[in-house]
């Protein structure tokens, strides 16, 4: 087994200190809207909850006491919940064992189901291989390129889309990257029956292409397909998301979905020092996400 963690672990520290020396204002932009329980989802991942555990009143009625081994005469209580959902819930980033294809159910670096597979997730290529990110961002804003709120639903954008934004910006797209799409769709957040109108645009295996062969590390949108579907171009034998094929199992080039691009591109910001710190989870097949965007 080989590049467990893609070319994203071999970023290389000068690369990092470019990043950092985009920061000049020291403004940060979230790019993780709120999770809470309801909230819109890919359909087929579990609702996401949050349910208390432990509550003072509840410590009260039940007659524990955490702390047995000291008086508490301060009325000292806690809060803590139970938190039930998929790793793939609002901001997050696909581990490269989160899509697997073929008879064999392969994915990136040569592992596949027989071997690397357990009852608890798989062993190589999961969440705990993830590396932080701590590079160049670029923010490719398509909906204001083509001067419209949200793209409409099944909207490709090509490999020439990407290099005519990316021109107009001024941000020519390199090696050791995160490339984000801007489709607009966050933008309809969280009206899930506006969204649904909108599922889903992102870029094509073109633009796929492009984007690996300029030597990305990871691409992310604020879609949560970040590819275009309907694919337009399944190919033979057919594909519904070859983009993923792609980056993830062919390139091992992670892919973040959901992300709230809303207020960067309203700031009309485009390169920035982009940060992402993934949960170390043993067999978890990505992780949620905070990341940041400073400048």
């Amino acid at each position: 087994m080989t590049g467990h963690a893609g070319p994203a672990g071999e970023v290389p520290a000068a690369q990092r200190v470019a990043a950092a020396g985009l920061v000049r204002t020291g403004r940060q932009y979230s790019l993780a809207a709120t999770r809470f329980p309801g909230m819109p989802l890919f359909p087929g991942h579990p609702p996401f909850q949050v349910q208390s555990y432990r509550t003072p009143r509840g410590l009260r009625v039940a007659g524990d006491d955490l702390w047995p081994h000291t008086p508490n005469e301060v009325g000292l209580a806690c809060m803590t919940e139970v938190i039930t959902s998929t790793v793939h819930s609002g901001a997050h980033i696909d581990a490269l064992a989160h899509i697997t294809v073929g008879d064999d159910d392969h994915w990136f670096g040569g592992a596949n189901a027989a071997e690397h597979l357990g009852d608890f997730g798989p062993t190589v290529g999961d969440a705990a291989t993830i590396p932080p990110l701590f590079t160049r961002g670029v923010l490719l804003d398509v909906a204001g390129h083509r001067g419209v709120d949200c793209l409409p639903a099944g909207a490709p954008v090509d490999a020439a889309e990407v290099q005519a934004i990316a021109a107009a910006q001024g941000t020519a797209i390199g090696r050791w990257d995160v490339v984000l799409f801007r489709t607009g769709y966050m933008g309809l957040w969280p009206d899930a029956e506006r969204m649904a109108r909108h599922v889903s645009p992102g870029p094509d295996l073109s633009a796929a292409e492009l984007l690996a062969e300029r030597g990305v590390i990871a691409v992310g949108s604020d879609t949560e397909t970040f590819e275009v579907q309907p694919a337009p171009d399944p190919g033979v034998p057919s594909n519904p998301q070859p983009v993923h094929t792609r980056l993830l199992v062919e390139g091992g080039i992670y892919i973040l979905e959901s992300l709230d691009l809303e207020e960067l591109a309203a700031a009309g910001v485009h390169e920035f020092l982009f940060v992402a710190l993934p949960l170390k989870i043993a067999g978890a097949t990505g992780s949620m996400l905070d990341p940041l965007a400073v400048v």
